[in-house]
């Protein structure tokens, strides 16, 4: 039987040839995987000999490793806001990038919660886009007080959000997951909907992580990003389509002096920042991502 010094070393000259960016980590992550170890187990114990079925599981991750998988959905997990969050190619693997738009919303939050009286945190939230309900889980975990709600066109991506919401949030009530087209999103059954033809809920914050790359752009992506579902990075000719619909339909749900927070490119922000003005949003404010870029625009409207 192969040594874990063996099977590392395998791996790594594998991704190597194939230009992976970094495959010594990707190598031992997919090992640690397949023989149900931690990584710093294998390190320990690098002489130590696993078994034919763990070689075979490995040999099956550097393959898909090797044809553009990401790792993420490989293992099935990724770590976001330090929570644990089950992926699948359904849904856009969360990114670092995403948690300067959590840091935004918790901000925004904070600062309300200093103007209001005691106990007087518990105020609605929704997040657009949600798909693996990482931001809007992220959220009700800082504040477990907040009434959140999250939403998406997917259905395959909203089921596996609430599988998240319910092994990340044990506590009761949790998210209130609703499937529709941005705030289109109906009544299901016995579950209130956004979009109703009586007067919609109003939200203190509503955040969006939304498509916003140009749909020539998609060909450009790297394999790992070509992966995952068009439906998460499509965002139209210029990238903005959802973004324009969104700013144009968020103040139908916002509370006065509520705040619309959004994801982008940074090239993308002064065009998103014309279109916050244009509709009635004051003062945009950009937040700048760990590579120094902006990542995120927050306006409060009137």
């Amino acid at each position: 039987m192969p040594a874990i010094e063996e099977l590392l070393s395998r791996g790594i000259k594998l991704l190597v040839s194939k230009n992976i960016s970094s495959p010594a980590l990707d190598a031992a992550l997919l090992l640690a995987e397949a023989a149900e170890q931690s990584r710093e187990q294998l390190y320990a114990h690098p002489e130590a000999e696993l078994g034919k079925e763990q070689e075979d599981r490995y040999a099956e991750f550097l393959e898909r490793r090797q044809n553009g998988e990401c790792i993420a959905h490989i293992l099935g997990r990724k770590e976001f806001w330090g929570l644990d969050f089950t992926v699948s190619p359904e849904v856009l693997v969360p990114r670092p990038d995403t948690e300067i738009l959590v840091e935004a919303a918790l901000d925004i939050l904070r600062r309300r919660a200093e103007k209001s009286p005691p106990g007087g945190f518990s105020v609605p939230v929704l997040d657009l886009c949600t798909g693996s309900g990482a931001v809007a889980i992220a959220l009700k975990h800082e504040c477990p007080r907040l009434e959140v709600w999250a939403v998406d066109i997917s259905e395959a991506a909203l089921a596996l959000a609430r599988a998240n919401a319910a092994k990340l949030l044990p506590k009761k009530p949790s998210v209130v997951f609703l499937a529709g087209d941005l705030f289109e999103a109906g009544i299901h059954s016995k579950t209130r909907g956004i979009h109703s033809k009586t007067r919609p809920p109003r939200f203190a914050l509503i955040t969006a992580n939304a498509p916003y790359i140009p749909s020539a752009a998609i060909a450009e992506l790297s394999p790992e990003v070509r992966h995952e579902p068009l439906l998460a990075l499509d965002g139209g000719q210029d990238g903005l389509s959802l973004i324009r619909r969104i700013i144009a339909e968020a103040p139908l749900y916002l509370e006065a002096g509520g705040t619309l927070a959004l994801e982008a490119d940074p090239s993308q922000m002064e065009t998103i920042s014309a279109l916050m003005k244009e509709r009635g949003f004051s003062c945009p404010v950009r937040c700048r991502d760990l590579s120094g870029r902006d990542r995120v625009i927050t306006g409060v409207f009137p």
